[in-house]
């Protein structure tokens, strides 16, 4: 029996649902072009929409001088680069809370976001800023090598060894982070905390290359293995039973959503709640299947960053506020809904 016949029986929607759901991916699509356009135009200086259309697609009417350069050569880069890095944490938090069938599940989980944040930090302090990301991509990987091989047990890869490796990697790696923050001289210690609290200030095209190929790639790679991944929702026996290989399918998953979030987190810095609120904004709206929560993650994911970026700009001119920070803010009270509204559901 294959994974696609296990997606079947786990999960089948009628075609008038699917007409639906398919309708809400668009839809979504639509809505996120427009937000990129209309983003770009906001910021200490406001540019018109029809503007920034027109200097975007190089029509023949469009502005140049100073306009033309605030919008192709610092602001649409930067918009890209926050759906790029929405879509890229929201997919994986998707995954991961799928995988460890743990509704807590995201980027920190496994150690990567923590490992980043270090490799960024060390990067800043040695005066090798020019190599950040490349830094931040390699603590990632570095601390998620840890966990997984803390995690592994015979061959087999544990939820719950993995999620306790996690979190006592991810948590040294903060501790060692913090620390050389505080003993950071003046001079680095603004960039050095900004970073830790995620950002896109400073963004260029160079920047965007690498996380949007390895975001598209495994926004697709994933979806295309949401089958089992509808099938690990009945634990390892029920996917088991459907045909899934679990560990294979289990370690793939969690190897791509670390390099995922890898490549994202190496250009924005750390920026947490988004893989654990959108995913989950998601499910309250389309239900529980993967064919339909991984690509409405990623579009929701992008969506939101885009415009938490725009808030970051506009809410405290001149300076910026960290990313980080207002993902924080929106996420608490999310979840405090959330959990009010699970009580409610237990006590009825």
């Amino acid at each position: 029996m294959t994974v696609r016949v296990a997606a079947r029986r786990v999960s089948t929607d009628p075609p008038g649902r699917r007409v639906t759901l398919a309708g809400s991916v668009a839809l979504l699509g639509v809505v996120l072009g427009i937000s990129l356009i209309a983003a770009v135009g906001l910021g200490p200086v406001d540019i018109p929409f029809t503007d920034v259309w027109r200097i975007v697609f190089a029509t023949r009417d469009a502005p140049t001088g100073p306009l033309a350069v605030i919008v192709r050569d610092i602001r649409l880069p930067r918009v890209l680069l926050g759906a790029i890095v929405g879509a890229g944490l929201a997919v994986t938090g998707a995954v991961l809370q799928g995988v460890l069938r743990n509704p807590l599940a995201d980027p920190y989980l496994i150690g990567a976001s923590s490992g980043a944040s270090l490799g960024a930090v060390l990067a800043l302090m040695s005066g090798l800023s020019w190599l950040l990301p490349v830094a931040a991509f390699t603590g990632a990987m570095v601390t998620f090598t840890v966990v997984l091989l803390l995690a592994r047990n015979g061959g087999q890869l544990g939820v719950t060894r993995l999620i306790l490796s996690g979190v006592a990697v991810a948590a040294l790696a903060e501790a060692v982070t913090n620390f050389m923050v505080l003993n950071s001289p003046d001079s680095q210690l603004r960039s050095a905390l900004f970073w830790t609290l995620g950002g896109l200030s400073g963004t260029q095209w160079g920047d965007l290359a690498v996380p949007a190929i390895v975001v598209a790639v495994f926004v697709v790679w994933f979806w295309l293995r949401s089958a089992g991944l509808n099938a690990l929702v009945l634990g390892e026996e029920g996917a088991t039973s459907l045909g899934v290989e679990v560990n294979r399918l289990r370690m793939r998953l969690v190897i791509g959503s670390a390099i995922t979030v890898g490549a994202v987190v190496s250009v924005s810095g750390g920026i947490g709640f988004v893989a654990l609120m959108v995913p989950h904004a998601v499910r309250m709206i389309v239900g529980g299947d993967n064919r339909w929560v991984v690509p409405l993650s990623a579009l929701a994911g992008a969506l939101l960053m885009v415009w938490v970026d725009v808030g970051a700009r506009l809410l405290n001119q001149p300076d910026e506020i960290p990313i980080g920070v207002i993902t924080a803010m929106l996420g608490a009270p999310f979840f405090l809904v959330l959990l009010a509204r699970a009580n409610r559901r237990a006590m009825s």
